[in-house]
């Protein structure tokens, strides 16, 4: 259901639920009809529903477990109408957590992901407007069991990126034309290419994400869509050990935004400009900066505003919203476990409007959705 580079590659999480007076947002949680009340190690931590993207009409999409541990994609409209869905060809056996698992949804309301066939092999998937399917798999993609191909983002003009993992399980990025012509890269030097989930492909065909080079150490990079790959390590990111520049997102202006862990193994946020220049590091405020802790961003949008995790002392997530001014609005779930590293209130994607979609872990393991949103 879920596959990364490696374990250093895990985006960061969670918390509880801050009210502002300034501002009034406000936080609506919600699960998936169908979705499992029970937690089973056989879907780790992502039992239950997960939202991964939100369009300008506040259409959310992302997937849920049901209780034989299949997951499905779901589509939850603005007045919280629900459609449930899988791929063609997806594996619905119960308990092997196989199945369909959307990433990215546009404007249009066209769903990029990927689904994973009974043979246990990954393929993406485009799903229309009108509910139909189109099946497509990267250059290089495996065929073996636990390889192929992951649809992790989507355009307006209905172009996709994303990752394929080859019959070794090396991982590689791809991007595909809404025409069909499919491309895999990988920058100079990678040993592993993450093209990063929901919103890392932008109108213009760029596409963001990092790698890992043999010194494990990460690096950020931004592919144009005429083939042209600019590798770049964000200030203060440190080398070796997973550490370095993460890049997670990237607007259609060519911002984008993610996070830096440096020596001392603690995370912070960057803005790279299109120039290729960087804002000033940023950190949330009471974000611990200890070891395993810091500021995480995910997701910016067309107006420079960010959003991402924050980390207690306990290492436990915390989600925000930050404006291109430097305006910080914290937020956590009210039912989101405290005090537990890795879990809590974890932001996915801001769509145009500043609203934030995402999912909190509940004190028993279970996985919920929600919008954060300020009142008009």
């Amino acid at each position: 259901m879920n596959r990364l580079l490696a374990a250093g590659l895990v985006g960061l999480g969670t918390l509880a639920t801050q009210t502002q007076a300034d501002d009034g947002p406000r936080l609506l949680e919600f699960d998936a009809p169908g979705s499992t009340s029970v937690v089973s190690p056989i879907c780790g931590g992502l039992c239950g529903t997960v939202a991964y993207a939100n369009n300008d009409a506040g259409t959310v999409t992302g997937f849920y477990t049901d209780e034989s541990v299949v997951p499905h994609g779901f589509l939850r409209t603005r007045d919280g109408q629900f459609t449930s869905f899988d791929a063609p060809g997806a594996g619905l056996g119960s308990m092997l957590d196989q199945g369909t698992v959307p990433y990215s949804i546009n404007d249009a309301g066209v769903i990029a992901g990927q689904y994973e066939d009974p043979g246990n092999v990954f393929h993406g998937f485009i799903r229309h407007h009108d509910g139909s399917f189109v099946s497509f798999d990267a250059p290089g993609a495996g065929t073996a069991a636990g390889s192929g191909t992951l649809a992790y983002s989507l355009n307006l003009k209905g172009d996709t990126a994303g990752v394929s993992f080859d019959d070794n399980f090396g991982e590689h990025g791809f991007v595909r034309w809404h025409d069909g012509e499919t491309v895999s890269f990988d920058p100079d030097g990678s040993i592993g290419t993450m093209v990063c989930q929901e919103t890392c492909l932008n109108a213009s065909g760029s596409a963001a994400g990092f790698y890992l080079d043999a010194a494990f150490t990460i690096h950020g990079f931004v592919r144009h869509r005429d083939g042209t790959l600019v590798s770049f390590d964000a200030p203060g990111a440190g080398s070796g050990g997973f550490f370095g520049t993460y890049a997670a997102s990237i607007n259609d202006a060519g911002e984008i935004t993610g996070y830096v862990v440096d020596g001392n193994n603690v995370a912070h946020g960057f803005i790279r400009h299109p120039n290729g220049s960087f804002a000033q590091n940023f950190d949330i405020p009471g974000a611990f900066n200890g070891s395993g802790g810091g500021t995480s961003a995910y997701a910016v949008n067309a107006a420079g505003s960010v959003t991402g995790v924050w980390q207690d002392a306990t290492l436990g997530f915390h989600g925000y919203q930050r404006s291109r001014d430097g305006h910080v609005s914290r937020f956590d779930a009210p039912g989101a476990i405290a005090g537990a590293a890795f879990l809590g209130t974890r932001p996915t994607m801001l769509n145009g409007t500043g609203e934030v979609t995402g999912y909190w872990t509940d004190a028993n393991g279970l996985n919920h959705g929600f919008i954060w949103m300020r009142d008009e």
